[in-house]
This record gives structure tokens, C-alpha cells and sequence, in this order.
């Protein structure tokens, strides 16, 4: 009997380390995050329901340069950044659904297009490169979104009731996968 105690603590115990190294990491609803490539550390709202990251920028203008589409824009962010002018590479263009209340009276276009970028954003000890499109955030809280996409490259669970529970973004150097 002695024994058969033992051997079910010791499997048990093994199950939960099995488990416990297969856990995702938990942030907050909000969380600090550093995008290294604009030397800019910001809040940002974690949310499951949108699919793609979004950063707060205006001016948004779309260009050619040596047949490739670029993107000059300036960030709308408080802080010594506001304003700064960038001009990144586009990805690809996003079509994102737009709520009825923002479609404004007489128009149907139920879609808006965005400019999506890729970078680097360090979220507590974690950097990944990810998709960002480029809209006016200013009307909100949060100057930058991290959506569903993004939070499965940071294996991210979401824990609402947290909030910036992985504190203040601390990335080394990235390696070649894009981890800190």
C-alpha cells in the first residue's frame, strides 16, 4: 500500500511539472511594452478579440520607394516620441471591419484599409516580431493594441482581472527566433 502511495505522489508529481512547463505565459488586460526599433516604451490593451496589433499614428501616407510600398507616418503617442515622423516598409495592407458606429452617415464601406508594418515589441521578458497596422488611436486609452495574432506568438493568456502583471518590458537582445 506504502508503496502504491509512493508511486501515485511520484506520477503526480511529475504530471504537474509536465504541466507546469507547458503553461502559457499570463498577462494583464494591460500591459508595458518597448518597441526597440522606435526606442518607445508604451501601455497597451491586450485584446483577444481583435485579430491584428494596431499602433496609434496619424498622418498616415503611402509611398513608393525603389518598387517596394512604404509608409511615412507620425506617431500619435504621448510623450517626447509625439509627432515623430517614421518611414517603415508595408508588409501587406490590412482590410479591417469597421463598427457601424464609426462608419459615418451615407457611407457603406463596411472595411477600412491599414498599412501594417512588422517590428519588434518586447512585452516583460519576451520580444516577438509582429504584424502592426498603423491607425488613429488617439480616441482611446491605449495608444497600441496587441490582438489575437500577436498574443499566440507570445503564447499569451489573458487574465482580465491582471493588470501589468508582467512588468516593465525587460528584452536582452533578440536571438534568431525573436525571444529575449
Amino acid at each position: 500500500m506504502r508503496l502504491t502511495a509512493l508511486a501515485l505522489a511520484s506520477a503526480w508529481l511529475l504530471c504537474s511539472a509536465s504541466v507546469m512547463a507547458n503553461q502559457h505565459g499570463v498577462y494583464g488586460l494591460n500591459e508595458k511594452t518597448r518597441l526597440p526599433a522606435l526606442g518607445l516604451e508604451i501601455p497597451a490593451k491586450l485584446d483577444t478579440g481583435a485579430v491584428t496589433a494596431s499602433l496609434s499614428a496619424q498622418n498616415i501616407r503611402l509611398f513608393e520607394r525603389n518598387g517596394e510600398d512604404w509608409v511615412r507616418f507620425e506617431l500619435a503617442v504621448e510623450g517626447e516620441q509625439q509627432g515623430k515622423e517614421l518611414e517603415l516598409p508595408v508588409v501587406r495592407i490590412s482590410k479591417i471591419k469597421r463598427r457601424a458606429a464609426d462608419i459615418p452617415e451615407g457611407e457603406t464601406r463596411a472595411y477600412t484599409a491599414r498599412p501594417v508594418i512588422e517590428m519588434a515589441v518586447c512585452m516583460g521578458d519576451q520580444q516577438e516580431h509582429i504584424e502592426i497596422n498603423l491607425t488613429d488611436r488617439t480616441a482611446f486609452s491605449y495608444p497600441f493594441l496587441i490582438g489575437s495574432t500577436a498574443l499566440k506568438q507570445f503564447d499569451a493568456m489573458v487574465d482580465p482581472s491582471l493588470r501589468y502583471s508582467a512588468g516593465s518590458p525587460a528584452c536582452s537582445v533578440p536571438g534568431a527566433n525573436g525571444r529575449g
